[in-house]
């Protein structure tokens, strides 16, 4: 593992402008392209509710997807230290944010992993490496709200 300073540099372009620019509030698309290097583009918005396109990701997507995947990725990697295979690994993660006038912001993300091990695994295990794996999540430790992880393991032959 490569411990320091890893810097991610990605390029966001607007791409909704319907040619009269921000004139006026309803006036502008909210869409916009989400690129890094040579890595597929992604499409963007604003969610619906704010006048974005309800069929492209929104930031908001974008932020709970990764606080899953970084979630899942620490998890696969103490699960193979341990010993655990993991067969399978889903998880329906939910975030809730709460809007006002003054300030948006997100009151918490609720992950619930759904994971399958081989038979003979050590279900307790499996299940306590989801807290040491929220512990070491870099999106987990970079937020300031709550991120919480309700996992379900279960097993399988083979």
């Amino acid at each position: 593992m490569a411990y320091g300073e890893h810097t991610y540099k990605v390029c966001v372009q607007w791409t909704g402008n319907r040619g009269s620019g921000t004139s006026g509030y309803r006036d502008y698309g909210r869409d916009h392209v989400i690129a890094s290097g040579n890595k597929p583009a992604i499409a963007g918005s604003s969610d619906a509710a704010f006048l974005g396109d309800a069929d492209r990701w929104n930031p908001e997507d974008l932020l709970v997807a990764s606080a899953s995947a970084c979630h899942k990725l620490w998890y696969l990697h103490l699960c193979s230290d341990a010993g655990i295979v993991v067969m399978d690994y889903r998880d329906d993660a939910e975030g809730t944010m709460l809007d006002s006038p003054q300030q948006g912001r997100f009151s918490q993300i609720v992950l619930r992993p759904r994971v399958l091990v081989q038979a003979g695994a050590d279900v307790e295990l499996a299940r306590r490496l989801h807290h040491a794996a929220h512990e070491k999540c870099y999106i987990a430790n970079s937020v300031n709200f709550p991120i919480l992880c309700e996992p379900v393991i279960e097993t399988r032959e083979g």
